[in-house]
């Protein structure tokens, strides 16, 4: 599998789409640009950013920013309240426990369920 192969798939921002599993993970990947993403948190699960290109804002609550840059990897505990913004198009990877929600129990325009991450 090639990863920019892949990306070019990814047409829609903050919709990420499953690459593969591993156990109980899902790898995906996704692009990011604008504000769009929600204030949430995964209760139960932690969630894993790898930048693969570009610049990518992590907002972690009550906690300094993080501009994260390509080749960068952050783990956001479970239960902490985060979102993600770009200014220019980002493109991520991400490693999730298969019951992770995709904006965890805030809904909004851009909640994609786990079927919707599956082209």
């Amino acid at each position: 599998m090639n990863i920019k192969e892949e990306l070019k798939e990814v047409k829609a921002y903050f919709t990420p789409k499953i690459i593969t599993e591993v156990n109980d993970q899902y790898v995906k990947i996704a692009k990011i640009k604008g504000q769009d993403l929600p204030w949430h948190n995964h209760k139960n699960e932690d969630e894993l950013f790898y930048i693969l290109e570009g610049e990518l804002l992590m907002e972690i609550e009550n906690e300094a920013n993080r501009t994260m840059k390509t080749g960068d990897m952050f783990v956001v505990p479970k239960g902490r309240n985060h979102r993600v913004s770009s200014l220019k198009e980002c493109s991520i990877m991400l490693i999730e426990t298969k019951s992770t929600q995709h904006t965890g129990e805030v809904e909004s325009t851009i909640t994609r369920s786990i079927q919707e991450q599956m082209y």
